[in-house]
């Protein structure tokens, strides 16, 4: 039986855990009216073989199946273990060296705020922190979340999830 990856503790200046998440880290689109800041993320607790870290947004309320991936970053160094709050602007001048977005759901690389169907209820906005045991993924900015979580596979040594609501 493999090791069960460190539990990663992960917080928000922006939003408290389960939690709504406010209207600046909506998504601008959809008659939502956010500004799709991402919202400030910290993390703590990954064993010394961290080399890189990864995160994922994902939406399991969506109505699709399979939810949403609104946010997919990795290759974020090591000693990285915080994030701005609009770090997932899409102008990688806002992220650490070296990481890279991902291909959401949305069909960008960048930060996609919560933009669930009005009346469908609260949904629950997973930001899952992930520490890898390698320095970087070999994937490019095309990837999407189930590509990115299918490399990751034997990498994860830690793993931490904030969550924040959000209902219209």
């Amino acid at each position: 039986m493999a090791d069960q990856p460190a539990k990663l503790s992960v917080s928000s200046d922006t939003f408290e855990h389960g939690k709504t998440i406010p209207t600046p880290a909506l998504f601008h689109g959809f008659g939502v009216g956010g500004a799709n800041k991402s919202p400030h993320l910290r993390w703590s607790g990954a064993p010394d073989s961290t080399q890189s870290y990864a995160i994922i947004l994902h939406d399991p309320d969506a109505p699709t199946g399979t939810g949403f991936f609104h946010w997919i970053l990795f290759n974020i160094p090591a000693n990285v273990t915080e994030l701005s709050e609009n770090a997932g602007s899409g102008d990688p001048a806002d992220l650490p060296a070296g990481a890279k977005h991902g291909h959401s759901d949305f069909g960008a690389r960048n930060y996609g705020g919560p933009a669930p169907p009005p009346g469908h209820g609260p949904h629950h906005y997973n930001f899952h922190v992930y520490a890898l045991d390698v320095p970087k993924l070999d994937a490019d900015e095309t990837a999407t979340a189930a590509l990115l979580r299918f490399m990751m596979l034997g990498h994860v040594v830690g793993e931490g999830v904030l969550t924040g609501i959000y209902e219209r």
